[in-house]
């Protein structure tokens, strides 16, 4: 008789080889066709909210690995909510204003750029940006993402740009906002001013000079007729133009050397470094104090113009001679020293970072080609001490990548550094939760002394603010009314924003408007937009506050950890200013993505990876595994090994369930055996089912998501594949489709099963769907991102069957080396294959032991998965040896049954089925009549 088709084999639909390219577009088809993710909000509209506002993404390019991480961390974060029985709308949005979008439009557009409106230029932006929104929202409802995708915020809609303008004139209301003459960071390639955030440091080549600045009245006796200079060191020769102070530290000691017949004025600390320059040892010098300093009147070294001494602790004595040149118009530190002294603010540079006409010698060359001429000229002049070149990080423009320059030009400004303000965002700080914990101080450092934020931008690609200038005198009118009654007409407007680019200055401005200052009835509108960052910044406001399914603040902002001096800064100080509390209550942060050697992605180097290449290739669920297959903290590195690697992951995973499945074929929750009737066994498995349920909930909570996987891959790798499926197999193959036996194994996996399924859909949501629609789901309506998430039962967590076991699971890994050394070494020459051919003799050495092992003494043989085993009373070879017990391998007893293949003495004894064992023969013999 063929006894095979009497075993319980498993079966299942869901196949072994995963098909993930072809069958995840096809799950997407259906959450689609069911409308999904209104379905989740309405199935919790009554629920507590939980609010994951989405940082937009640039709507420019293809998303790359890094924006793909982003948008998987927060999908995961948003259905384990939703699953726990929160509400959980999310709304995706992009940044779509901005100078990389504009300058690509003008470049496609060419000479005929040239002629165009801003009205049109800002129709060529909003199509390019539309196409991009289009192409990245495609990609990341690929990768998974359940939200709001049908009504996504755009920062370029009409009602966001309108709540941009909204929010700028409650900062004005508030008294935030001011014009001022100050410098900023200016991109002389893209001839506009630029953000903090926008800055990138890379290491640049400059010349460093040493000049001198000629003393010309001094009150200091022992250099009296002698020719007196101070001695100053700097990077940006071309900033020379624009001095008018030379800053010395308070605090610190300064001296005279002499140099041929001069003497040069440098900080006591400093001075054997400078005159080693020249090659003296043993410098000849007179100290000098604060007075003698205060008392000094100096020289430009070229320009009828005095540079006058001042006093700031922002000198340092690290490098150079201790003594700054200050040019108030070219420097934040130095216009604040300008500020206190009242010095000259001078920026003779224009946009295209040209001199301007009226700089002598050097008008109308750029800025950086100007510094080798400034340099000859210093040395013909004579005050010239020593020059050499110094590779330093230098700021560049994050579009083009060009050095920048400090420049000052009439800028709108947006005063942080309001005491209010301040004293508001580091109190906040110790409101908000930080994951990581670091984050709070690395924001609290970019906080502290920050510099008043200049909003305003020379393009047209964004929200223009609202704002006139007297057509006669130049005087700003910058009124919350009128801002009121501009943002009115725009929204009667289908134009919304751009009436300001179609109507002259009279059409928006109410009648009767005058010039405070002038009495002037003739204004111009002002030509700068906000800085994008203010757009996205103000999202809490627009989107948060205006949207009815929404609230301020958010529960969670979860962003790249550059975002602490970008959208986490740009977003807290709006949000100070208007509603006094911070836009979020939990900031959470992730690393960078790297090549496989840890090098950033460049297409100059080859190494970069598109998540596009990665889900057609393998499935969107191979990139979600590799999201958490690390601490995404910490910069996560990709490439094909780190990918094969998830694969295989993967693999041993969709393996598990498929056994789960295949076993538990005509299996449902009716079936299900009370606890009470569980094998001990099962219950063990449980008691650690029930440690793992506890800890992937508690690292759900505390968005570890790379030890949830971790936990439940282990626990199906290890726990369940190495020991506990292996060991069921004869229970679930061999005994009766209704036995307590067979039951109480089912009933665990269909714990196992159901609670693993939950507990990886916000991770592997696709292959779970799978699964649900494979044994749950009821009709194709169903889904598993709609269920309820299932906790532990505490019953699982019984202690004496989990200590009981974990000693037996130790006399197990001793019964393993027995086995194994009866598989290698043998007996007499004679060796095993299987270790069902195998006894085993255990000899307890401690009552314990002898008491645990006699409790479950009937378990034992399918849990070492041996044919016998036998307690005792000691063993003079053993071949395993440890604290608690001896262990001697040796050959089973009897014949092997046909059906069970264990090893019995009862195998023969039954005349009718003479190869089965007394456990299969009566099974075979109800299945036969």
């Amino acid at each position: 008789m063929d006894y095979s088709k009497t075993v319980n084999l498993p079966q299942t639909e869901f196949s072994m080889k995963a098909n993930l390219i072809q069958k995840e577009p096809e799950i997407l088809k259906r959450w689609d066709k069911i409308r999904l993710y209104q379905r989740q909000i309405e199935k919790r509209k009554n629920n507590e909210l939980f609010i994951l506002h989405d940082g937009p993404p640039y709507a420019n390019g293809e998303i790359h690995c890094g924006t793909a991480l982003n948008k998987v961390l927060k999908d995961i974060l948003n259905k384990y909510k939703f699953l726990r029985g929160y509400k959980a709308p999310y709304v995706p949005g992009w940044d779509c204003h901005g100078l990389p979008i504009e300058l690509k439009v003008i470049e496609s557009l060419g000479k005929k750029a040239e002629d165009i409106s801003p009205v049109e230029l800002r129709d060529h932006c909003r199509k390019y940006a539309e196409k991009y929104v289009k192409i990245q929202l495609d990609s990341f409802k690929r990768l998974g993402v359940i939200g709001d995708f049908e009504n996504p915020y755009l920062t370029m809609s009409k009602d966001y740009e309108i709540a941009i303008a909204e929010a700028f004139g409650k900062l004005v209301e508030n008294g935030y906002i001011y014009r001022g003459l100050k410098p900023v960071h200016w991109c002389i390639s893209c001839k506009t001013s630029l953000a903090e955030a926008e800055i990138e440091y890379h290491d640049h080549t400059s010349p460093s000079i040493y000049v001198k600045f000629p003393v010309t009245s001094h009150n200091i006796k022992e250099l009296k007729d002698k020719k007196l200079f101070v001695l100053i060191w700097t990077t940006t020769p071309w900033t020379l133009p624009a001095n008018t102070g030379l800053s010395f530290h308070p605090e610190e000691t300064y001296v005279a050397f002499r140099y041929n017949d001069e003497y040069l004025i440098v900080a006591e600390k400093l001075l054997s470094s400078v005159a080693s320059i020249k090659g003296i040892t043993n410098p000849e010098f007179f100290n000098l104090t604060k007075k003698d300093l205060e008392n000094m009147k100096v020289d430009h070294p070229w320009i009828n113009r005095k540079s006058k001494v001042v006093f700031g602790l922002h000198v340092t004595m690290d490098t150079g001679t201790g003594i700054v040149h200050t040019a108030p118009g070219h420097g934040i530190e130095d216009y604040i020293i300008g500020m206190e002294y009242n010095l000259l603010q001078l920026s003779p540079v224009e946009d295209d970072g040209k001199f301007s006409k009226d700089v002598e010698f050097f008008g109308g060359i750029n800025v950086f080609e100007a510094n080798e001429k400034i340099i000859k000229f210093l040395d013909e002049k004579g005050v010239l001490y020593h020059r050499e070149d110094i590779v330093h990080s230098y700021p560049h423009c994050w579009r083009c990548k060009n050095p920048i320059i400090f420049r000052s030009k009439p800028q709108w400004f947006f005063r942080v550094s309001d005491e209010r303000l301040s004293k508001l965002a580091l109190k906040v700080l110790d409101e908000i939760k930080w994951a990581p914990e670091w984050g709070k101080l690395r924001i609290k450092n970019m906080l502290e002394g920050r510099p008043d934020w200049c909003l305003s931008r020379q393009r047209y690609w964004g929200v223009p603010i609202i704002a006139f200038y007297c057509k006669k005198c130049g005087e700003p009118l910058l009124k919350k009314e009128i801002i009121d009654f501009v943002l009115e007409k725009m929204r009667k407007e289908n134009e919304g924003i751009d009436i300001w680019y179609t109507r002259e200055a009279s059409e928006l401005l109410p009648s009767g408007t005058k010039c405070h200052k002038c009495g002037s009835t003739e204004f111009l509108k002002e030509k700068d937009i906000l800085d994008v960052w203010f757009d996205s910044g103000v999202s809490h406001y627009a989107v948060l506050d205006k949207r009815s399914e929404l609230r301020s603040p958010a529960d969670v902002y979860l962003e790249g950890n550059d975002q602490y001096r970008g959208w986490f800064q740009s977003s807290l100080w709006p949000s100070l200013a208007i509603k006094s509390c911070a836009p979020y209550k939990t900031i959470i942060t992730h690393g960078w993505v790297l090549d496989e050697l840890g090098r950033q992605m460049h297409k100059s180097l080859g190494n970069t990876i598109a998540p596009k290449e990665i889900y057609d290739k393998y499935g969107a669920d191979i990139f979600r595994i590799w999201v958490v297959s690390e601490d995404y903290r910490d910069d996560l590195r990709i490439g094909e090994h780190m990918i094969e690697k998830c694969v295989d992951m993967y693999r041993k995973i969709r393996n598990t369930f498929r056994y789960l499945l295949g076993n538990l074929n005509g299996f449902n929750q009716n079936m299900i055996i009370s606890y009470e009737e569980l094998l001990p066994l099962d219950k063990f498995m449980l008691a650690k089912f029930y440690n793992l349920c506890r800890k992937v909930e508690r690292f759900y909570d505390e968005y570890e998501f790379y030890r949830v996987f971790r936990e439940i891959y282990n626990f199906c790798a290890v726990d369940l594949s190495s020991f506990y499926l292996d060991v069921l197999k004869d229970r679930l193959y061999i005994y009766p489709k209704n036995s307590r036996e067979r039951l109480s194994a089912q009933t665990v996996l269909y714990y196992f099963l159901e609670r693993m399924m939950i507990m990886l859909a916000p991770i592997l949501s696709f292959t779970m769907e799978e699964v649900f629609m494979t044994f749950f789901a009821k009709n194709e309506e169903e889904s598993v991102h709609l269920l309820d998430w299932k906790s532990p039962e505490e019953i699982w967590n019984n202690l004496e069957i989990y200590n009981d076991f974990n000693l037996i699971m130790e006399v197990r890994e001793g019964t393993l080396k027995a086995i194994e050394f009866l598989r290698s070494e043998g007996i007499d020459g004679k060796t095993i294959g299987s270790s069902l051919e195998s006894k085993i003799l255990i000899s307890p050495k401690n009552e314990s032991t002898k008491k645990i092992l006699n409790k479950y003494f009937e378990h034992l043989r399918y849990i070492f998965i041996v044919s016998q085993v036998e307690i005792v009373d000691g063993i003079s070879k053993a071949v395993f040896e440890d604290e608690n017990v001896k262990i001697l391998s040796t050959f089973a007893d009897g014949r092997k049954c046909s059906r069970c293949w264990n090893y019995s003495t009862e195998v023969g004894k039954y005349s009718d089925h003479p190869e089965l064992c007394e456990r299969c023969y009566p099974v075979v013999k109800e299945l036969t009549f």
